[in-house]
């Protein structure tokens, strides 16, 4: 299971997710989806590069990379530059980042929405990703969410997700060679995807 109290450490790789709060949706429309996405750019890329993600109606799940300890140290200085710097820090500077990204939606959704209170129902969940298979199974099981879920039968078919962009030649923010690279290219990536999966 994903644990609520693990440090997110420089340079190691993580599942992270998190889901609205009860029966509440996170995104409601596009607008609502695309503006996360920006707000996770904004918020998230500075201290983390991103594998893979998938959105959907009432909770997200995202494949990070953290980012080495001298570019959270020059990222830290920028944002903190009134601060004394210690690597001891780092974890709980990431966490803030994340922290900075629900609330910054939830604070726009309610607005956007007219409601009150918690929009997500736990600060952050997260998995550390400790083998090349586990790797592998974790972007399958994120990809294939929106199927698992039943809302829609393709998963190629589902816009709100990264696995369109790693069957593109588009210009993409994630780490798209990289995340091929670790099923042998574009092929072995479309066919460990069609594999049967089990729920992480």
């Amino acid at each position: 299971m994903p644990d609520y109290h693990l440090p997110l450490l420089p340079g190691e790789e993580y599942h992270v997710l998190s889901r609205a709060v009860g029966n509440e949706k996170l995104f409601r429309n596009g607008n609502n989806y695309a503006f996360f996405l920006t707000r996770y750019i904004k918020h998230i890329s500075p201290v983390a590069d991103t594998y893979c993600y998938c959105l959907l109606p009432n909770h997200f799940h995202c494949l990070v990379k953290i980012k080495e300890e001298a570019q959270l140290e020059r990222h830290f200085h920028e944002v903190k530059y009134n601060k004394r710097f210690s690597p001891e820090l780092l974890p709980g500077f990431v966490m803030e980042r994340f922290s900075n990204l629900l609330n910054s939606y939830a604070k726009a959704y309610n607005k956007m929405y007219n409601r009150k209170g918690a929009l997500f129902i736990d600060y952050l969940r997260r998995k550390q990703i400790e083998s090349d298979e586990q790797f592998r199974a974790t972007v399958r099981y994120i990809h294939n969410n929106p199927v698992h879920h039943g809302y829609c039968t393709n998963l190629s078919r589902w816009n709100w997700s990264s696995y369109p962009a790693m069957r593109s030649n588009e210009p993409t923010w994630l780490l798209r060679p990289e995340l091929l690279d670790w099923f042998g290219g574009i092929k072995g990536f479309e066919d460990y995807h069609s594999r049967p999966g089990q729920d992480l």
